[in-house]
């Protein structure tokens, strides 16, 4: 069993065949995928998502791209929005400085905001980090010494030095299919320094398909790829990697009932 920790399954590339995509999912062993959440404007689609399929649960946040269309989201009206029984983490938010949609500013009030959430809720926060190592690393130390909140990096393509202040302020690093690249050499040597319960996988669908299918819409029932790449990484079999991913999940995003044994 896979859990898929992080996919967009709202996102119009999805609409036509999301039914076959998520049945996809669970004939591949992956059998709970988490939709994220980008636009809180937009959290009635995911829960509407969420409702369809018994194996779907969602997030609610504002990504940092769009940190500037949504400056008035206050922490009270994220908790609010998390209540949803089925919404298991707030985000995903965080820091975007590759793209330039919102100014650092914009992003790091945001984030902050959503650190708030996490803090009251309970909910691990999904964090969004790109080419910001330095200004993540300084905001999660800040805020974790306002009090302490769950949270994961996701997606994980940041510096050594970023994967070891999440996991030494008791975060989690999520890999994607970017692990499986050529050139990710660094990513892989990343993982093989993270406790292993520390470890998650994820999509990002439909972005960021593993080499296997590189160069076409990714979608949840690939991370089985990436589950066997970060196997391979970690000197380990793809079943203890399954069982170590899924058991973090579930530690992590503690809400998320198991639906299989």
């Amino acid at each position: 069993m896979l859990i898929d920790t992080h996919c967009h399954l709202d996102f119009p590339d999805f609409e036509p065949e999301r039914d076959e995509i998520v049945k996809r999912a669970i004939d591949a062993g992956v059998r709970q995928m988490i939709t994220i959440c980008t636009r809180v404007r937009k959290f009635d689609r995911i829960r509407a998502v969420a409702e369809a399929y018994p194996e779907v649960f969602c997030s609610v946040g504002t990504h940092p791209n769009s940190a500037h269309e949504e400056p008035d989201i206050e922490t009270e009206e994220l908790v609010k929005l998390a209540e949803y029984e089925k919404c298991v983490a707030i985000g995903e938010a965080g820091l975007d400085y590759f793209y330039d949609y919102a100014t650092p500013e914009e992003q790091a009030r945001g984030l902050r905001r959503h650190v708030a959430a996490a803090r009251i809720t309970g909910l691990p926060l999904v964090i969004h980090s790109r080419a910001a190592d330095d200004d993540m690393a300084a905001i999660l130390r800040d805020e974790h010494e306002k009090g302490a909140f769950p949270f994961l990096l996701h997606c994980f393509s940041s510096g050594a030095d970023l994967a070891r202040t999440g996991v030494e302020l008791g975060g989690y690093v999520s890999f994607s299919g970017i692990l499986t690249f050529p050139k990710s050499e660094d990513i892989r040597a990343i993982a093989r320094d993270v406790p292993r319960d520390r470890l998650l996988v994820e999509t990002d669908a439909p972005y960021l398909a593993p080499k296997k299918w590189r160069g076409k819409r990714n979608e949840p029932s690939y991370v089985t790829n990436t589950a066997e790449f970060l196997a391979d990484t970690m000197g380990v079999s793809l079943a203890e990697i399954a069982e170590i991913t899924t058991e973090n999940a579930f530690r992590c995003f503690s809400r998320m009932p198991r639906l299989v044994a």
